[in-house]
């Protein structure tokens, strides 16, 4: 048998390979596959238990959102019933003070329309007492005058008394 290249070439082969088993080469690297798939199992198993938590937080975030829907709606129902409610008191205040008001203004124009009658009335009798002075002074004497005066007098004592 010659010793070629190919001889040698095979007991470097197998003289690695023995090197190989006496050094657990095989072994060792079992046990760094077996603690990358340990490695890998674990960062699943994470990943599904922040996956399950995450859903957790939508569901949660989901309904507190569907909870402030729900309280924003409420709170807008109910600042339209008070707006209306004040709407309704604000026409009903304002339809007051209009009847308050046209009362008023009335019981302004009767006063107003007693005390221009009361003032012509007066006007009226003073010109007629003008009138009938003038009339009396004119068509009577002194002695007449004087005894109108005095029985006008009396009379006035009479209803004063």
């Amino acid at each position: 048998m010659a010793l070629d290249a190919t001889f040698y070439a095979l007991v470097g082969l197998i003289l690695f390979l023995a090197l190989i088993a006496y050094l657990k080469v095989p072994g060792k690297i079992a046990e760094a596959l077996d603690a990358r798939a340990d490695k890998i199992g674990n960062e699943l198993a994470e990943a599904k238990r922040l996956r399950e938590e995450a859903q957790s937080l939508v569901a949660e975030y989901q309904r507190k959102r569907k909870d402030a829907e729900a309280d924003a709606a409420n709170i807008v129902a109910a600042a339209q019933r008070e707006a209306e409610m004040l709407t309704a008191e604000a026409k009903q205040k304002t339809e007051d003070y209009v009847a308050r008001r046209t009362a008023l203004s009335e019981q302004k124009i009767k006063q107003a329309e007693s005390d221009a009658i009361n003032a012509v009335r007066t006007a009226a009798v003073d010109l007629a007492i003008s009138a009938a002075e003038k009339v009396l002074a004119a068509k009577t004497d002194a002695t007449a005058q004087e005894t109108l005066f005095k029985q006008a007098l009396g009379e006035v004592k009479g209803r004063l008394n």
